[in-house]
Protein backbone atom coordinates (compact mmCIF):
# COMPACT_ATOMS: atom_id res chain seq x y z
CA UNK A 1 0.00 0.00 0.00
CA UNK A 2 2.81 2.44 0.92
CA UNK A 3 4.61 1.55 -2.30
CA UNK A 4 1.48 2.32 -4.34
CA UNK A 5 0.99 5.62 -2.52
CA UNK A 6 4.63 6.56 -3.09
CA UNK A 7 4.26 5.84 -6.81
CA UNK A 8 1.06 7.90 -7.02
CA UNK A 9 2.82 10.86 -5.36
CA UNK A 10 5.85 10.42 -7.62
CA UNK A 11 3.73 10.38 -10.80
CA UNK A 12 1.79 13.37 -9.49
CA UNK A 13 4.94 15.49 -9.17
CA UNK A 14 6.10 14.29 -12.59
CA UNK A 15 2.85 15.51 -14.14
CA UNK A 16 3.23 18.81 -12.27
CA UNK A 17 6.74 19.47 -13.65
CA UNK A 18 5.90 18.10 -17.10
CA UNK A 19 3.31 20.87 -17.58
CA UNK A 20 5.36 23.52 -15.79
CA UNK A 21 4.16 26.64 -17.64
CA UNK A 22 0.48 25.73 -17.41
CA UNK A 23 0.93 24.72 -13.77
CA UNK A 24 2.50 28.12 -13.05
CA UNK A 25 -0.46 29.92 -14.63
CA UNK A 26 -2.90 27.81 -12.61
CA UNK A 27 -1.05 28.57 -9.37
CA UNK A 28 -1.10 32.32 -10.13
CA UNK A 29 -4.88 32.34 -10.52
CA UNK A 30 -5.34 30.14 -7.47
CA UNK A 31 -2.98 32.47 -5.58
CA UNK A 32 -5.23 35.42 -6.40
CA UNK A 33 -8.27 33.54 -5.09
CA UNK A 34 -6.46 32.65 -1.85
CA UNK A 35 -5.29 36.26 -1.32
CA UNK A 36 -8.88 37.49 -1.70
CA UNK A 37 -9.99 34.82 0.77
CA UNK A 38 -7.29 35.91 3.25
CA UNK A 39 -8.35 39.53 2.82
CA UNK A 40 -11.92 38.56 3.69
CA UNK A 41 -10.77 36.87 6.90
CA UNK A 42 -8.66 39.86 7.94
CA UNK A 43 -11.34 42.38 7.05
CA UNK A 44 -13.87 40.37 9.01
CA UNK A 45 -11.68 40.59 12.14
CA UNK A 46 -11.06 44.31 11.64
CA UNK A 47 -14.78 44.91 11.20
CA UNK A 48 -15.66 42.88 14.30
CA UNK A 49 -13.22 44.81 16.47
CA UNK A 50 -14.33 48.14 14.97
CA UNK A 51 -17.94 47.39 15.87
CA UNK A 52 -16.90 46.25 19.37
CA UNK A 53 -14.91 49.48 19.89
CA UNK A 54 -17.84 51.67 18.86
CA UNK A 55 -20.34 49.50 20.70
CA UNK A 56 -18.43 50.03 23.98
CA UNK A 57 -19.16 53.76 23.66
CA UNK A 58 -22.87 53.31 23.10
CA UNK A 59 -25.26 53.54 26.00
CA UNK A 60 -28.58 54.91 27.16
CA UNK A 61 -28.26 57.68 29.72
CA UNK A 62 -31.24 58.13 32.03
CA UNK A 63 -31.24 61.48 33.85
CA UNK A 64 -33.43 62.00 36.91
CA UNK A 65 -35.11 65.06 38.38
CA UNK A 66 -33.06 66.85 41.04
CA UNK A 67 -35.21 65.64 43.95
CA UNK A 68 -35.44 62.00 42.83
CA UNK A 69 -35.12 59.61 45.83
CA UNK A 70 -32.00 57.47 45.60
CA UNK A 71 -33.87 54.32 46.63
CA UNK A 72 -36.22 54.78 43.64
CA UNK A 73 -33.24 55.14 41.30
CA UNK A 74 -31.63 52.01 42.72
CA UNK A 75 -34.94 50.13 42.38
CA UNK A 76 -35.02 51.03 38.69
CA UNK A 77 -31.39 49.91 38.35
CA UNK A 78 -32.23 46.48 39.81
CA UNK A 79 -35.27 46.20 37.53
CA UNK A 80 -33.10 46.95 34.49
CA UNK A 81 -30.52 44.34 35.49
CA UNK A 82 -33.23 41.65 35.36
CA UNK A 83 -33.69 42.27 31.61
CA UNK A 84 -31.84 39.82 29.38
CA UNK A 85 -31.08 42.66 26.94
CA UNK A 86 -29.11 44.65 29.54
CA UNK A 87 -25.37 44.05 29.85
CA UNK A 88 -24.60 46.52 32.64
CA UNK A 89 -26.06 49.49 34.53
CA UNK A 90 -23.87 52.12 36.22
CA UNK A 91 -25.35 54.52 38.76
CA UNK A 92 -23.80 58.00 38.94
CA UNK A 93 -25.02 60.09 41.87
CA UNK A 94 -25.23 63.89 41.76
CA UNK A 95 -22.08 64.15 43.87
CA UNK A 96 -20.16 61.74 41.65
CA UNK A 97 -21.36 63.60 38.54
CA UNK A 98 -20.06 66.86 40.00
CA UNK A 99 -16.66 65.35 40.84
CA UNK A 100 -16.34 63.90 37.34
CA UNK A 101 -17.27 67.27 35.85
CA UNK A 102 -14.62 69.02 37.97
CA UNK A 103 -11.95 66.50 36.93
CA UNK A 104 -12.89 66.85 33.27
CA UNK A 105 -12.58 70.67 33.40
CA UNK A 106 -9.71 70.93 35.89
CA UNK A 107 -7.60 72.79 33.32
CA UNK A 108 -10.29 75.43 32.68
CA UNK A 109 -10.13 78.02 35.50
CA UNK A 110 -13.27 79.84 34.32
CA UNK A 111 -15.47 76.74 34.61
CA UNK A 112 -13.80 75.68 37.87
CA UNK A 113 -14.47 79.10 39.41
CA UNK A 114 -18.08 79.09 38.21
CA UNK A 115 -18.66 75.68 39.82
CA UNK A 116 -17.19 76.86 43.12
CA UNK A 117 -19.51 79.87 43.18
CA UNK A 118 -22.66 77.76 42.77
CA UNK A 119 -24.68 77.32 45.94
CA UNK A 120 -26.07 73.92 44.97
CA UNK A 121 -25.15 71.05 42.68
CA UNK A 122 -26.74 71.69 39.25
CA UNK A 123 -25.97 68.19 37.93
CA UNK A 124 -28.40 65.30 38.03
CA UNK A 125 -28.09 61.68 39.04
CA UNK A 126 -28.09 59.25 36.14
CA UNK A 127 -28.03 55.61 35.05
CA UNK A 128 -25.77 54.58 32.17
CA UNK A 129 -27.14 51.44 30.53
CA UNK A 130 -25.28 49.18 28.10
CA UNK A 131 -27.11 46.57 26.07
CA UNK A 132 -25.93 43.09 25.07
CA UNK A 133 -26.53 44.05 21.43
CA UNK A 134 -26.86 47.51 19.82
CA UNK A 135 -30.19 46.51 18.27
CA UNK A 136 -31.69 46.03 21.75
CA UNK A 137 -31.56 49.65 22.89
CA UNK A 138 -35.02 50.31 21.53
CA UNK A 139 -36.40 47.50 23.74
CA UNK A 140 -34.69 49.01 26.80
CA UNK A 141 -36.06 52.46 25.94
CA UNK A 142 -39.52 50.93 25.66
CA UNK A 143 -39.14 49.38 29.12
CA UNK A 144 -38.18 52.76 30.59
CA UNK A 145 -41.20 54.43 29.02
CA UNK A 146 -43.54 51.90 30.63
CA UNK A 147 -41.85 51.75 34.04
CA UNK A 148 -43.47 53.21 37.16
CA UNK A 149 -40.42 55.44 37.68
CA UNK A 150 -41.49 57.76 34.86
CA UNK A 151 -42.31 60.48 37.42
CA UNK A 152 -38.67 60.76 38.51
CA UNK A 153 -37.13 60.45 35.02
CA UNK A 154 -36.34 63.78 33.40
CA UNK A 155 -34.64 62.62 30.21
CA UNK A 156 -33.68 59.42 28.38
CA UNK A 157 -31.05 59.89 25.68
CA UNK A 158 -29.41 57.64 23.14
CA UNK A 159 -25.74 58.00 22.32
CA UNK A 160 -25.11 59.44 18.87
CA UNK A 161 -22.73 56.53 18.34
CA UNK A 162 -25.77 54.35 17.69
CA UNK A 163 -26.11 56.06 14.30
CA UNK A 164 -22.41 55.46 13.65
CA UNK A 165 -22.55 51.75 14.44
CA UNK A 166 -25.65 51.25 12.30
CA UNK A 167 -23.89 52.83 9.34
CA UNK A 168 -20.69 50.91 10.06
CA UNK A 169 -22.60 47.63 10.20
CA UNK A 170 -24.18 48.39 6.81
CA UNK A 171 -20.80 49.22 5.26
CA UNK A 172 -19.26 46.03 6.66
CA UNK A 173 -22.20 43.95 5.45
CA UNK A 174 -21.84 45.36 1.94
CA UNK A 175 -18.06 44.87 2.02
CA UNK A 176 -18.47 41.23 3.08
CA UNK A 177 -20.90 40.61 0.20
CA UNK A 178 -18.45 42.16 -2.26
CA UNK A 179 -15.62 40.07 -0.76
CA UNK A 180 -17.64 36.86 -1.06
CA UNK A 181 -18.47 37.71 -4.68
CA UNK A 182 -14.81 38.38 -5.51
CA UNK A 183 -13.76 35.13 -3.83
CA UNK A 184 -16.37 33.16 -5.79
CA UNK A 185 -15.27 34.76 -9.07
CA UNK A 186 -11.58 34.05 -8.39
CA UNK A 187 -12.35 30.51 -7.22
CA UNK A 188 -14.44 29.84 -10.34
CA UNK A 189 -11.68 31.11 -12.63
CA UNK A 190 -9.11 29.03 -10.71
CA UNK A 191 -11.26 25.88 -11.05
CA UNK A 192 -11.75 26.45 -14.79
CA UNK A 193 -8.01 26.89 -15.35
CA UNK A 194 -7.31 23.84 -13.17
CA UNK A 195 -9.76 21.90 -15.35
CA UNK A 196 -7.88 22.86 -18.49
CA UNK A 197 -4.48 22.15 -16.92
CA UNK A 198 -5.46 18.66 -15.78
CA UNK A 199 -7.26 17.88 -19.04
CA UNK A 200 -4.08 18.89 -20.90
CA UNK A 201 -2.04 16.61 -18.62
CA UNK A 202 -4.46 13.72 -19.21
CA UNK A 203 -4.36 14.03 -22.99
CA UNK A 204 -0.58 14.33 -23.00
CA UNK A 205 -0.45 11.06 -21.01
CA UNK A 206 -3.20 9.35 -23.01
CA UNK A 207 -1.04 6.47 -24.19
CA UNK A 208 0.46 5.98 -20.74
CA UNK A 209 -3.03 5.80 -19.18
CA UNK A 210 -4.15 3.31 -21.84
CA UNK A 211 -1.17 1.07 -21.04
CA UNK A 212 -1.97 1.28 -17.31
CA UNK A 213 -5.50 0.10 -18.03
CA UNK A 214 -4.24 -2.78 -20.18
CA UNK A 215 -1.99 -4.03 -17.38
CA UNK A 216 -4.86 -3.84 -14.90
CA UNK A 217 -4.15 -0.60 -13.03
CA UNK A 218 -7.08 0.52 -10.89
CA UNK A 219 -8.97 3.74 -11.46
CA UNK A 220 -7.64 5.00 -8.12
CA UNK A 221 -4.04 4.46 -9.27
CA UNK A 222 -4.71 6.29 -12.55
CA UNK A 223 -6.65 9.10 -10.89
CA UNK A 224 -4.32 9.54 -7.91
CA UNK A 225 -1.46 11.46 -9.58
CA UNK A 226 -3.86 14.09 -10.90
CA UNK A 227 -5.41 14.56 -7.46
CA UNK A 228 -1.86 15.01 -6.14
CA UNK A 229 -1.36 17.71 -8.77
CA UNK A 230 -4.45 19.53 -7.49
CA UNK A 231 -3.14 19.31 -3.92
CA UNK A 232 0.25 20.66 -5.00
CA UNK A 233 -1.44 23.61 -6.74
CA UNK A 234 -3.36 24.46 -3.57
CA UNK A 235 -0.44 24.08 -1.15
CA UNK A 236 1.94 26.19 -3.26
CA UNK A 237 -0.69 28.90 -3.77
CA UNK A 238 -1.48 29.08 -0.04
CA UNK A 239 2.16 29.18 1.07
CA UNK A 240 2.93 31.87 -1.53
CA UNK A 241 -0.12 33.88 -0.39
CA UNK A 242 0.96 33.67 3.27
CA UNK A 243 4.48 34.86 2.37
CA UNK A 244 3.15 37.71 0.22
CA UNK A 245 0.52 38.87 2.72
CA UNK A 246 2.70 38.75 5.87
CA UNK A 247 4.75 41.93 5.18
CA UNK A 248 1.62 43.83 4.11
CA UNK A 249 -0.16 42.83 7.33
CA UNK A 250 2.89 43.86 9.39
CA UNK A 251 3.11 47.23 7.61
CA UNK A 252 -0.64 47.91 7.91
CA UNK A 253 -0.90 46.98 11.60
CA UNK A 254 0.23 50.37 13.06
CA UNK A 255 -2.21 52.26 10.82
CA UNK A 256 -5.10 49.98 11.77
CA UNK A 257 -4.35 50.48 15.48
CA UNK A 258 -4.65 54.26 15.00
CA UNK A 259 -8.23 53.94 13.79
CA UNK A 260 -9.23 51.06 16.09
CA UNK A 261 -7.77 51.40 19.58
CA UNK A 262 -6.39 48.12 20.88
CA UNK A 263 -6.49 46.43 17.47
CA UNK A 264 -3.20 44.61 16.77
CA UNK A 265 -3.54 43.17 13.27
CA UNK A 266 -0.05 41.66 13.27
CA UNK A 267 -0.66 40.11 16.69
CA UNK A 268 -3.95 38.64 15.46
CA UNK A 269 -2.17 37.19 12.42
CA UNK A 270 0.57 35.59 14.52
CA UNK A 271 -1.80 34.41 17.24
CA UNK A 272 -4.16 32.82 14.71
CA UNK A 273 -1.43 31.71 12.28
CA UNK A 274 -2.19 27.99 12.29
CA UNK A 275 -5.95 28.55 12.23
CA UNK A 276 -5.42 31.05 9.42
CA UNK A 277 -3.19 28.60 7.55
CA UNK A 278 -5.67 25.76 8.06
CA UNK A 279 -8.62 27.67 6.60
CA UNK A 280 -6.53 28.80 3.65
CA UNK A 281 -5.29 25.27 2.97
CA UNK A 282 -8.85 24.01 3.15
CA UNK A 283 -9.89 26.65 0.62
CA UNK A 284 -6.90 26.42 -1.74
CA UNK A 285 -6.39 22.65 -1.68
CA UNK A 286 -10.17 22.18 -1.86
CA UNK A 287 -10.33 24.06 -5.17
CA UNK A 288 -7.43 22.04 -6.59
CA UNK A 289 -8.76 18.65 -5.46
CA UNK A 290 -12.39 19.31 -6.47
CA UNK A 291 -11.39 20.41 -9.96
CA UNK A 292 -9.07 17.38 -10.29
CA UNK A 293 -11.69 14.86 -9.16
CA UNK A 294 -14.40 16.26 -11.45
CA UNK A 295 -12.16 16.24 -14.52
CA UNK A 296 -10.73 12.76 -13.86
CA UNK A 297 -14.14 11.22 -13.27
CA UNK A 298 -15.38 12.72 -16.51
CA UNK A 299 -12.36 11.37 -18.39
CA UNK A 300 -12.69 7.87 -16.97
CA UNK A 301 -16.29 7.72 -18.18
CA UNK A 302 -15.25 8.32 -21.77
Amino acid sequence: MFTTLARIIKYGFQNFWRNGLVSFATILVLLLAVIVFQGMMLFGEIGRQAIDAVQDKIDISVYFVSNAPEDEILRLKEALLTLSEVKSVDYVSKEEALELFKERHADDPTISQAIEELEENPLRASLNIKAQDPNQYSLIAGFLEGDASQNIIQEVSYSQNQVVIDRLAKVLSLSRKIGVLLTLVCATVAIIISFNTIILAIYSNKEEIAIMRLVGASNAFIRGPYVIVGIVYGVIAVLAAMIIMAPFIYAASPYVSVFITGMNLWGFFLGSFFKFLGYNLLFGVGIGVISSVIVIRKYLEI
